[in-house]
């Protein structure tokens, strides 16, 4: 018999094969000679109770040999096979390539960026001098934005796709198994290089192309059909274009509005990243003084309703660090990402505000750019209250309640510094006050133990701005065929698109249009 049952088990003992064989025998009143074998299927924390314990999906063999299967995913030499043309080598073109690959297609990915080793360079400048390089940064290069700012897999997007096979192709280019089971998988900044180096060999060995430093600059298209991408190191011929190039790259929705390409404006949300000791967080959530070793640094996600908007956390890093993420110069964008240990002393997260168009231009619904416009004109804002070299506007959690200017900041993970503003003057006023009525109400849900700091403290900071969260245009598409409803042969992909928000969720819309262009063959 093969079975599945729920187990918890305590932090002690997660890591004891014996005991946890132990507990089932006993919970499931087995004789030892009857479980042949165990399987976890998924792990997660609940620190809902007093104790924090431990959740387990297993599957156990009883009185049957266990049959694990191992799906391998054939990638066949497709050299001489139909090219398809991809732009942007992030998860969506990735994952794309790949299943182009799978279904006989050939991939020709064209990246504006470096390689995800060279990167590493820019970065470094980034932090160090404060100067963007517009074509390789945080979010422009191979791997794209979730490269170098977290690696971070969880998702919703179960129904819109196969997760699992997802995360089992990052285990064969070299993710843990841990991925596999973990309720909020996770891979690390430090260790995300490797496995998207790995993932482009896939690529290259099957007879696909990747060109790095080649920018998108035309797209041919006859008699409304493309016919090839025209970039600064020439032309790439081909009938189908998958457009997977971020949330950031807003020279294409200006190239494509110049084409007279139809566009729309998206929804986003906009805030600040919120940084807190790390210890804070671990106490509140996990009702301790220390952490336990078997624990990892606590997560916490909060959402409440402010004046009739949703005010939440975002993309939470614990044991992270706040990364500048601007794309160009003359702005601030901050973002959050962790290495796999987890182990820096911070815990931070966006705090966001949805963001509609009636916020911003109530009178035109039309306007495609009135929400991007809007997102740069905050962003410009925040690196002149920052006064320059992307230092970032900052003011203390109570303060920022309270009206108050930070006469300090406290110890921080933003490398490139911070400076002490009235974020009410850099946010515009409708994020601001959401925020300020918000967060002594996320104070309420996470309070300290034993009146011992808590989420609503001074020793948090407000880093501003929070504004990349999702693209604010969408490239419309049709349902059936992905393709853009005037343009055969183009579809529009996952997050700069306005389709997908994540790793994930981008790597399975990236398959999804792959499976589309390969229907039209």
């Amino acid at each position: 018999m093969i079975k599945e049952i729920d187990l918890v088990i305590s932090p002690d003992d997660i890591l004891d094969e014996e005991k946890i064989k132990n507990q089932i025998l006993k919970q499931e009143k087995l004789q030892p000679q009857h479980l042949n074998a165990f399987k976890i299927r998924k792990r997660s924390i609940d620190a809902r109770g007093k104790n924090v314990v431990y959740r387990l999906k297993i599957i156990i063999y009883i009185k049957e040999e266990p049959t694990f299967e191992i799906q391998n995913i054939n990638y066949p030499n497709v050299k001489q096979a139909k090219p398809v043309i991809i732009v942007g080598a992030g998860p969506a073109g990735l994952f794309a390539a790949l299943r182009l690959i799978e279904l006989g297609l050939k991939p020709i990915i064209i990246e504006r960026g470096k390689d995800v080793k060279q990167r590493r360079r820019d970065l470094a400048v980034i932090n160090k001098e404060g100067v963007v390089n517009p074509e390789s940064n945080y979010c422009f290069g191979e791997g794209g934005a979730g490269t170098y700012s977290d690696g971070k897999l969880y998702t919703r997007s179960d129904k819109r796709g196969d997760v699992n096979k997802m995360l089992q192709i990052l285990v064969d280019h070299g993710a843990t198994e841990d991925i596999l089971i973990d309720a909020r998988p996770h891979i690390g900044t430090n260790k995300l290089p490797q496995i998207i180096t790995a993932i482009r060999e896939t690529i290259l060995n099957a007879g696909g192309e990747v060109h790095f430093n080649t920018k998108l600059t035309d797209i041919k298209i006859i008699d409304k059909q493309v016919k090839a991408a025209i970039t600064n190191q020439g032309v790439f011929e081909a009938a189908a274009l998958i457009l997977a190039t971020g949330h950031s790259a807003r020279d294409i929705y200006e190239l494509l509005r110049a084409k007279g390409i139809l566009l729309e404006a998206k929804p986003f949300a906009l805030g600040v990243r919120i940084e807190h000791p790390q210890y804070i967080i671990d106490q509140s959530q996990y009702h301790c003084e220390v952490r336990h070793e078997h624990l990892p640094p606590a997560y916490y996600s909060l959402v409440t309703q402010v004046e009739n908007k949703g005010v939440f956390s975002f993309c939470m890093c614990p044991g992270g660090i706040i990364a500048p993420c601007a794309t160009d110069k003359d702005e601030i964008v901050v973002n959050g990402w962790s290495p796999s240990k987890r182990n820096n002393p911070y815990a931070n997260s966006g705090t966001v505000v949805q963001v509609n168009i009636s916020d911003v231009n109530p009178k035109n619904y039309d306007d495609a750019f009135a929400l991007l416009d809007f997102q740069s004109q905050i962003e410009r804002k925040a690196y002149k209250a920052g006064g320059g070299l992307l230092k970032a506007p900052a003011q203390r959690m109570v303060d920022f309640v309270n009206h108050k200017l930070s006469i300090d900041l406290p110890n921080n993970s933003y490398l490139p510094g911070l400076t002490s503003a009235n974020l009410h003057e850099v946010l515009p006023h409708f994020i601001a006050k959401r925020l300020q009525l918000a967060l002594p109400e996320f104070g309420k849900k996470m309070p300290g133990r034993n009146k011992n700091l808590g989420y609503f403290t001074n020793e948090a900071v407000l880093v501003g701005v929070e504004s990349r969260t999702s693209s604010p245009i969408r490239i419309p598409r049709d349902k059936e065929t992905l393709q853009h409803p005037q343009i055969k042969g183009l579809f529009p992909c996952a997050e700069g698109a306005g389709y997908a928000g994540g790793i994930i969720s981008a790597a399975i819309d990236g398959q999804a249009c792959a499976d589309a262009v390969f229907k039209l063959n």
